[in-house]
C-alpha cells in the first residue's frame, strides 16, 4: 500500500508517518515544504497541475493531509488551511481519483461549546477565530469533493515533539529554563478554559485506522479524549513532571480567545463505531512522553 503523507515533516505529520510505516507492506512517503521531505509540496502555493504531477509520481493508494497552519495572519491561515485542501482535492480528482483522502481538521471548527456537553459531528460549525474558520473551509472543500474522503476533527494534540508555538511546547521551554530555582516565576495567561487534550500518538493511530478501514467512512469524525479539562490542569501536570519549585502567576484578565471558547470537548463515539478507535493515552501519559522526549533533545 502506497501512502502519501502531506505535511509529513510537521508535528502531527511526523507521528502519522511513523505510525503508518509500521503497517505491513506499507510504502510511506512524507511530503512537505522542507528539504527533508520525500516530495516537495506546498499546498499554500502549488497550482493543482503541479500537485497532480506529484500525485502521478507518488501513485498513492491513500493520502493523509497533515499540512496546516495554526498561527500567522488571516491570509497565511487561509492559504494553507482553506486553499490547500481545495487544491489537493482538485489534484486528486485528476491524478488519483480512487485514493482515500484522510484530512486532519480541527475541533476549533465547532466554535464555542456548552459546558458539560461533548459536541457531536452533527453540531453546527460556528468558528469564532480565523484559524477555526479557515479549517472549516478546508473541511467543506474535502467533504464536497466527491472523493473517498474523511475529515478527522482533532482536539488539542499533546505529546512528544510539541512545537514552541503550542502552549505545551512553550511551557516545556519555560520549565527547562526555570530548572529547580525556587525563586523562578512563570507568568501565564488565563488558564481557566476547558479543552479536550488528545495524545498525538492517538491522533496518529486514528489516521492509520482511517487509512485502512474498509468501505466508505462518515464525512467527519471527531478525534479527541472525550473529556474536557481546565488548561490549568495541563500546566500544573507539566510543572509537577518538571519538579518546578518556583511560583506561577496566572493572569486574571483572561484572553479574548478563552472568553469566546471557554469550553471545548468532543464526543468521540462515532470514531469508535466507524474505526474501532478510542483514545488509549491519558493526559498524564501525553505530558510524561512530552517531557521525556524533550529531555532527550537537550544536550
Amino acid at each position: 500500500m502506497r501512502i502519501l503523507v502531506l505535511g509529513g515533516t510537521g508535528y502531527l505529520g511526523r507521528h502519522v508517518a511513523e505510525r503508518l510505516r509500521a503497517l505491513p507492506g506499507a510504502h510511506v512517503v512524507a511530503a512537505g515544504r522542507t528539504a527533508s521531505a520525500g516530495f516537495g509540496v506546498d499546498l499554500a502555493t502549488d497550482p493543482p497541475e503541479r500537485l497532480a504531477k506529484t500525485l502521478v509520481t507518488a501513485a498513492p493508494d491513500a493520502v493523509v493531509n497533515c499540512a496546516g497552519a495554526t498561527g500567522g495572519d488571516a491570509v497565511t491561515l487561509a492559504e494553507v488551511n482553506a486553499r490547500g485542501p481545495a487544491v489537493l482535492c482538485a489534484a486528486l480528482r485528476e491524478a488519483a481519483p480512487t485514493a482515500r483522502l484522510v484530512h486532519l481538521g480541527s475541533a476549533a471548527e465547532y466554535g464555542p461549546g456548552t459546558a458539560g456537553v461533548p459536541v457531536t459531528e452533527s453540531a453546527p460549525a460556528c468558528p469564532v477565530t480565523p484559524y477555526g474558520a479557515t479549517k472549516l473551509a478546508g473541511t467543506v472543500a474535502v467533504t464536497s469533493a466527491a472523493l473517498d474522503a474523511v475529515v478527522l476533527r482533532v482536539g488539542n494534540p499533546v505529546g512528544p515533539g510539541a512545537p514552541l508555538a503550542s502552549l505545551p511546547g512553550r511551557l516545556v521551554a519555560l520549565l527547562r529554563s526555570a530548572g529547580q530555582d525556587p525563586e523562578a516565576v512563570l507568568r501565564l495567561g488565563d488558564l481557566s478554559a476547558h479543552r479536550d487534550f488528545v495524545d498525538v500518538r492517538d491522533v496518529a493511530r486514528a489516521a492509520e485506522s482511517a487509512v485502512t478501514a474498509p468501505g466508505p467512512l462518515p464525512a467527519v469524525l471527531n478525534i479527541g479524549s472525550g473529556t474536557a479539562v481546565p488548561v490549568r490542569e495541563l500546566v500544573h501536570g507539566l510543572a509537577r513532571r518538571a519538579g518546578f519549585r518556583g511560583r506561577m502567576e496566572e493572569s486574571t484578565a483572561g484572553s479574548a480567545r478563552s472568553a469566546q471558547v471557554s469550553w471545548q470537548c468532543s464526543d468521540v463515539s462515532a470514531a469508535a463505531r466507524a474505526l474501532g478507535w478510542r483514545p488509549a493515552h491519558s493526559l498524564d501519559d501525553a505530558l510524561a512522553a512530552l517531557w521525556t522526549a524533550d529531555a532527550e533533545r537537550v544536550p
